[in-house]
């Protein structure tokens, strides 16, 4: 496959980025890789597994030159990252990120951009509960979807040429405005996280079942609800404190449903949770036969 971007700089060297790196390295996607981490031995492995070709504690150095510019940090350090390497940014450089909220990204990263740039946000939905640059493969993306937001004023050609990048690295691509976005996003990971984070809180809290109860006797259910709750306490924080409203809005439907069912169950209403385990049933289907989940490890991908 031909090179798309003659130099790609990614700020943070996390699971997404160093899969970034191993779907481009793969795939001969990036003429060179450029990275940025504060952290001296994150830059370390970086270099040892080979994920850029020059890394950086400054991300001003890291985007000299850069075609494509990935912001790949927390949401709560995009602002302040975006203000450093703003003045060394490449004109016509084609800016993004990874954040799981895009309202936030847009009005940390856009104010501090130049004109002369393309700033399209995006966000992969695609993940495990494991971090760091170790925790990247390149077939990380494949099948998984990843959102696009653009505007009213982004370039249409930078548009299709970040769709092919991610095309190319196996995703499947959709566009949508931000809100939209993070409302979609509160519904389908941002609530269930946190109320897996608040399941696994609850068993830890309830001094009736001891610990070695909880880890040796978990059924699937509860295990799929720990596998969540170990996501980066970092990026999860943020994006609680960057989605503010529509997850707000979701919990308060969720509690309402929840309550809903409390009554059923207390009412002895087996018909009204019979129909509605059929009906969420139905979702899960859905899922499977879209080819969103499966059985196997890492969503059956292998690791390359």
């Amino acid at each position: 496959m031909a090179v798309m971007f003659e130099r790609v700089a990614l700020l943070g060297l996390g699971l997404i980025a160093s899969s970034m790196a191993l779907g481009m390295r793969r795939s001969g996607l990036a003429g060179s890789i450029t990275g940025h981490a504060r952290s001296a031995e994150t830059r370390d492995v970086a270099m040892e597994l080979g994920l850029v070709d020059a890394v950086f504690d400054s991300a001003a150095e890291a985007v000299v030159d850069a075609d494509l510019v990935v912001f790949c940090v927390p949401v709560g350090v995009m602002g302040d990252l975006a203000a450093e390497v703003a003045p060394n940014l490449k004109p016509g450089a084609l800016v993004t990120d990874v954040g799981s909220v895009k309202n936030a990204v847009v009005q940390a990263i856009g104010p501090h951009l130049p004109d002369n740039v393309h700033f399209i946000p995006g966000h992969p939905l695609a993940g495990t509960e494991h971090s760091g640059p170790r925790s990247g493969f390149a077939s990380l993306f494949k099948n998984r979807w990843c959102l696009l937001t653009p505007t009213g004023e982004t370039d249409p050609a930078a548009l299709q040429k970040l769709t092919d990048l991610w095309l190319a690295l196996g995703a499947k691509v959709d566009t949508m405005d931000a809100e939209h976005h993070d409302l979609v996003l509160a519904v389908t990971s941002h609530a269930p996280h946190l109320i897996a984070y608040t399941m696994v809180g609850v068993a830890d809290d309830l001094k009736r079942v001891t610990e070695s109860e909880v880890i040796n006797y978990s059924a699937a259910g509860f295990r799929d609800f720990t596998r969540i709750a170990a996501s980066d306490p970092t990026m999860w924080r943020d994006v609680f404190l960057n989605n503010k409203e529509a997850t707000i809005e979701i919990l308060g439907r969720f509690t309402e449903e929840l309550f809903d069912l409390q009554r059923a169950i207390r009412r002895g209403d087996g018909q009204q949770l019979f129909d509605y385990f059929t009906r969420t049933r139905a979702i899960r289907r859905g899922i499977i036969e879209a080819g969103q989940d499966t059985d196997a490890p890492d969503f059956g991908r292998e690791h390359e």
